[in-house]
């Protein structure tokens, strides 16, 4: 035997030695397969799950701004109610004050039900703080219009305002809630604002 033949005859058994992949290798092995299958199915419940908890407590953190700026807004209006001079827009202050407290009980029935909430203080001291920076700006308006003699026409402005701030909120809730009771207390609430937003922004002292 030759040198050539030699080399020949170790190549031979070099490639008999060889491991056969079969058909494609690891990518078509079926437990690499099964393998990245669980990994996407993992990480899509992950990213479900994630979005589920984030539309929860973004549900709870509206429904807590909600009725915080119910109770605030609806405070002012009976410290200043009874001091409007027009009879016509004290009447429509009763009726914004008794949807802002039956819209408020609702709601606050809601959050006890939905997520064991006792009262506003379960908030947090951030939100309770930043509302009633702007409940105490509304009230000062209102103060200084009533020593200044023009609180009838301050106080429906104001309350347009609030009515729309208030229904704004409404609406950015029932965007992204599915619960039908939730919406049924917006809806009702909607209605009911819409209606006193016009008598507020349309108030005039020269017709009462």
């Amino acid at each position: 035997m030759n040198g050539q033949e030699y080399l020949n005859q170790i190549s031979a058994k070099s490639q008999q030695q060889k491991p056969k992949m079969g058909g494609g290798g690891i990518l078509k092995s079926k437990f690499f397969l099964a393998g990245v299958i669980g990994v996407v199915l993992f990480i899509v419940i992950m990213i479900f799950g994630m979005a589920l908890g984030g539309n929860k407590g973004n549900d709870k953190s509206k429904c807590f701004d909600l009725a915080i700026r119910l109770n605030n807004t609806g405070e002012v209006v009976g410290e200043y109610q009874p001091s409007i001079k027009s009879s016509t827009l004290r009447s429509n202050g009763i009726s914004l004050s008794g949807v802002l407290a039956d819209t408020n009980k609702k709601l606050m029935n809601y959050l006890e039900e939905k997520y064991s909430v006792k009262n506003l203080k379960d908030a947090g001291e951030k939100a309770l703080g930043q509302a009633k920076t702007e409940q105490d700006a509304l009230a000062t308006e209102l103060f200084e219009a009533k020593i200044n003699g023009i609180l009838d026409r301050v106080f429906a402005h104001k309350m347009a305002y609030e009515i729309t701030t208030i229904m704004s909120k409404e609406a950015e809730l029932k965007k992204t809630t599915k619960n039908e009771a939730l919406i049924e207390i917006l809806d009702q609430s909607h209605d009911s604002l819409e209606n006193l937003y016009d008598k507020f922004n349309n108030f005039s002292e020269t017709n009462n």
